[in-house]
């Protein structure tokens, strides 16, 4: 399979990972784009696991933007919100703008109070299933840490 079809394959979940770690469409395009740059270029040889490899690369660069946007936010006057996202181009805008709009800018605001690292574990474990051991693996830290740092995520946003 081709590097271009691999990344169409994961597409909709890397996109998923990236608005919910950003708040922003315009910046998980970027980070996409960013991604296929660095999968393009990377030796197919030494991937195991293309949605694994994938994935990290995502969240990294997540956490990376996290970081740098985290001083533009602390400089700014005035309020920050998330970029609500419509599910499905499909929808009746009329009929389901204001409950989507409400239920996904209400969780980007709460995803807002974590950390960068503690938004990727959380959402990585809650949101797509990875394992501790796999999360361990993408952000570079023990499998102990990640389960901690998911466990103190959950407290924060009950």
């Amino acid at each position: 399979m081709q590097a271009r079809d691999e990344l169409d394959q994961y597409r909709s979940a890397l996109f998923g990972l990236a608005y919910r770690m950003l708040g922003s469409v315009m910046d998980a395009e970027d980070i996409m784009q960013e991604a296929f740059l660095r999968w393009q270029n990377a030796p197919q040889s030494d991937i195991r696991s293309p949605r694994a490899y994938l994935m990290t690369i995502v969240t990294r660069l997540c956490v990376d933007q996290l970081h740098l946007a985290q001083v533009e936010r602390e400089e700014y006057v005035g309020a920050w919100l998330p970029e609500p996202l419509l599910q499905s181009p499909e929808s009746d805008p009329a009929r389901l703008t204001e409950l989507d709009e409400s239920i996904s800018t209400a969780f980007l605001l709460l995803l807002e109070s974590l950390s960068p690292l503690d938004r990727a574990v959380f959402l990585l474990h809650e949101v797509f299933s990875y394992t501790f051991a796999e999360i361990a693996a993408i952000v570079d830290r023990s499998p102990a840490d990640c389960r901690q740092i998911g466990h103190r995520a959950r407290q924060r946003l009950m």
